[in-house]
């Protein structure tokens, strides 16, 4: 596999090996020493699996006591997936790495604890799957408004459909003033 690093420290790019023929392909999604050589080396609790329509878009998500570190993957269609460090006292708080996974890139992004992250959809539909390094704590979570200015996320939908929690998130400023 190809890791690619970003902007963002920790956050990872990662192009897995693809088989494939005429009858179909093969792709190992997760092996976890290959993963730690990659230096991802958080032990998973949790696999999710959504369904969403075209233009919906969900996020900025994070837990702000007990962070989850994402593998996130598309197994059907095309997202456009998005990590945002919200770290008061990292370099890079603010910026954010943007990135399409979809079912012919086979693509996956590693979100380390600590980052917010979102994802758009591109295609009719996505199925979107990834692995949790914490449990989801509905009391524990927070969000980033989506078109936070300050931030200002290249989103490639005009008016997406959002949840009514994703349209009262607070903006990053917001964010940091309450910590």
């Amino acid at each position: 596999m190809k890791i690619i690093e970003t902007v963002l420290p920790g956050v990872l790019i990662i192009e897995p090996k693809v088989f494939g023929d005429h009858r179909g392909f093969f792709v190992e999604t997760f092996q976890e020493e290959r993963y730690r050589e990659a230096g991802i080396s958080l032990p998973f609790v949790q696999d999710n699996h959504s369904r969403s329509q075209r233009g919906v878009l969900r996020g900025l998500h994070f837990q702000r006591t007990r962070p989850q570190g994402k593998l996130v993957r598309v197994s059907r269609g095309a997202v456009y997936d998005v990590a945002v460090d919200i770290d008061p006292n990292s370099p890079t708080c603010g910026q954010y790495v943007g990135v399409e996974l979809n079912e012919e890139n086979h693509r996956q992004l590693w979100v380390p604890p600590g980052y917010a992250h979102g994802f758009c959809v591109l295609s009719d539909v996505a199925d979107f799957q990834y692995k949790c390094t914490d449990y989801y704590f509905p009391d524990d979570e927070g969000g980033l408004l989506w078109n936070d200015p300050s931030v200002a996320i290249g989103w490639p939908i005009a008016q997406p459909l959002l949840s009514a929690k994703d349209q009262q998130n607070p903006t990053l400023t917001q964010l940091l003033d309450e910590a």
